[in-house]
């Protein structure tokens, strides 16, 4: 096919294979940064009284007498009713750090919570296990390891009957997580994993979503693809994680945000995705982006970003296994739906949250790299004009558009014929106007291309002062190479 053009056979494999290299050692290390892009936070589940609510009782910092007393009261009391109003007045104090350091220093005052925890009396083990709660949402890892005695129980207590308990003993768990890998130590040998697999069961959406939370806090943990994800993946937390966010009448999107992000967990680590694969969980993540985008087109429903986001990473992330491509994964999502899914969720972060729009780039980056039938789609839906919109947003959008149009280009000359002429070449001259050396590499990327691909591209560029547009890069050092090749393929063919 190239004999007409024999002087530029060797430039074009050579010219193809290079930027095919180059795109994969930058998309290896984007990859690498969002795996490192984590959310470690702390949740407070606090049900205030109704004077606490109207700001008529500000808790106070309780001093070491205070806290000695409202602990031997709620010890020893002799009405339950005082007991509960001790550990109450406890509680409140314990929202403050200079108290949580008083109470953790006081000889006897965790054994003595614990006791209340594991009483009979259901109130007192309810506002205990509140105090608890207070006390590991504490940023200090020394107050998180000081609740060490009492996480046998708090997993225990996972088995209960009362939702809320339930709720709280999650919550309270997923903080001590996140701040101690002392108390993950412990908590592994303790049955923490199939803890959690016997609470993915439940019809109750509160303590799901408290789960998919103490989970995802476990799931960050550094030594998590060693010791805690294997374990995990044996379960059938998985099995039921990608069950609870299957679209229909029945998703919660609260619980679905909850367990897309423990998934993503998952994913980054790359334990074994193609287990993952096996599960489905590339046509549940599908279903579920085709879902959220008709969902953005019915309504102005706050909080459907939240889900788009993890959803987006994970696509992203499976797409780049090969057990994908081996399993025919991919067939999953070559229907042009997921394009034009992409394109409204598009329109939908541009008004709402344009932070996500480089998520959904990275992942039709992905999706066209190496499909052909969706760079079809992208041409055939009329989505090129439209993804040339958003190049003028950000030097980060810049560059995963022109990455997109590369790997359309990159598929040959039929659909470089269809990419020009049109409004591509007035865009490059912009791009290549620009100082960012990331967005001007990625323009020459996609020029070579079409010189090599579509001849007549090389005398528009010519016409439109292209040669001095590349003149102003020949000086830099990262970007010589390209100008060079570029400036030999337009002067002499």
């Amino acid at each position: 096919m190239w004999s007409r053009y024999p002087r530029r056979s060797g430039l074009v494999a050579c010219g193809v294979e290079e930027l095919r290299r180059r795109r994969r050692e930058r998309e290896a290390a984007l990859r690498k940064a969002r795996r490192e892009q984590q959310l470690v936070s702390k949740r407070l589940l606090r049900e205030e009284a109704p004077e606490e609510a109207r700001g008529e009782c500000v808790a106070a910092v309780l001093g070491e007498a205070e806290v000695q007393q409202f602990l031997r009261l709620a010890q020893r009391g002799t009405e339950e009713k005082e007991r509960e109003k001790a550990l109450v007045s406890l509680r409140q104090g314990l929202q403050h750090p200079e108290t949580q350091q008083i109470f953790i220093r006081l000889e006897g005052s965790m054994r003595t919570l614990v006791g209340l925890l594991t009483s009979n009396r259901a109130l007192l083990q309810l506002e205990a296990a509140r105090c608890l709660h207070e006390l590991s949402h504490s940023e200090q890892s020394a107050v998180a390891e000081a609740c060490l005695p009492a996480t046998s129980y708090l997993l225990t207590y996972l088995s209960g009957h009362s939702s809320d308990f339930i709720e709280l003993c999650l919550y309270t768990l997923g903080n001590l997580i996140v701040e101690s890998e002392v108390v993950r130590r412990q908590l592994l040998p303790q049955g923490i994993v199939p803890a959690l697999a016997a609470c993915i069961q439940s019809p109750h959406v509160a303590v799901l979503e408290a789960l998919g939370y103490a989970l995802s806090q476990l799931l960050q943990a550094k030594e998590a693809p060693e010791k805690i994800i294997p374990s995990i993946l044996d379960s059938l937390l998985p099995q039921h994680m990608l069950r609870l966010m299957q679209p229909g009448p029945k998703l919660n999107p609260g619980v679905a945000v909850e367990f897309a992000w423990c998934l993503h967990y998952i994913i980054c680590s790359q334990v074994n995705n193609t287990l993952l694969i096996t599960h489905g969980a590339l046509s549940t993540l599908g279903m579920l982006l085709l879902d959220l985008a008709g969902a953005v087109q019915r309504t102005e429903e706050a909080g459907l970003e939240l889900l788009a986001c993890p959803v987006l990473r994970c696509l992203s992330n499976l797409l780049t296994e090969v057990a994908v491509e081996a399993m025919g994964g991919q067939m999953q999502l070559k229907d042009e739906r997921i394009v034009a899914a992409l394109f409204i969720l598009f329109q939908f972060f541009l008004q709402k949250q344009p932070s996500l729009l480089p998520e959904g780039l990275w992942l039709l980056n992905n999706l066209t790299a190496n499909s052909p039938t969706l760079c079809t789609s992208l041409l055939s839906l009329d989505l090129i004009e439209p993804l040339l919109q958003l190049l003028p947003l950000s030097n980060v959008v810049s560059v995963l558009v022109l990455t997109v149009l590369c790997n359309v280009a990159e598929k040959g000359p039929a659909y470089c014929r269809q990419l020009w002429p049109g409004p591509l070449l007035s865009c490059l001259l912009k791009t290549l106007a620009l100082s960012d050396t990331e967005v001007v590499g990625q323009s020459l990327e996609l020029l070579q291309l079409l010189f090599l691909y579509q001849p007549e591209a090389v005398q528009a560029f010519l016409q439109q002062s292209g040669l001095q547009a590349l003149e102003r890069h020949q000086e830099e050092a990262q970007l010589q190479d390209r100008v060079h090749a570029l400036q030999q393929i337009a002067l002499h063919g």
